[in-house]
């Protein structure tokens, strides 16, 4: 299994190409609000940016919160989501210990589902998809 991460964002610009690519290739509308990554200032215009997105937990606790299973628990990490399932109640994005479920004006959810979509599309390099160890080999390096 794969996940993003923001590897490398000394680097970033605020452009949010990474967003709009996000809402584009992956849920088909072009607005920054309603994607799975959100870039914001990390203080001030001297201080940079940081990268808001899904860490891949296991167990994942927006899943566990989710009342009609529109999220689900990925094999090694992240969530699965189905959209059809949703009610909007918005307990996802309350239960994320890192505020990566973002819900639009409709209480509709926007996760990071770790499909790499968003990478190509960084200027700057500040974003990479990654291996995740699977859940077996993790669960045995911390016996």
């Amino acid at each position: 299994m794969k996940a993003l991460r923001a590897a490398r964002m000394e680097r970033c610009i605020g452009c949010h190409s990474c967003s709009l690519a996000c809402a584009r290739q992956v849920h088909k509308v072009l607005s920054w609000n309603k994607a799975g990554i959100r870039i914001s200032s990390s203080g001030g215009l001297s201080t940079g940016f940081e990268a808001r997105v899904c860490l891949a937990c296991h167990p994942a606790p927006c899943a566990e919160a989710c009342p009609t299973g529109s999220l689900s628990q990925r094999r090694d990490g992240g969530v699965i989501q189905k959209r059809n399932l949703c009610i909007r109640c918005g307990q996802c994005a309350e239960a994320c210990p890192v505020d990566a479920i973002f819900l639009d004006h409709l209480v509709n959810p926007y996760v990071c589902i770790h499909c790499g979509q968003c990478v190509p599309y960084c200027p700057h390099d500040c974003l990479e998809l990654v291996d995740l160890p699977p859940k077996e080999q993790e669960e045995a390096r911390n016996d």
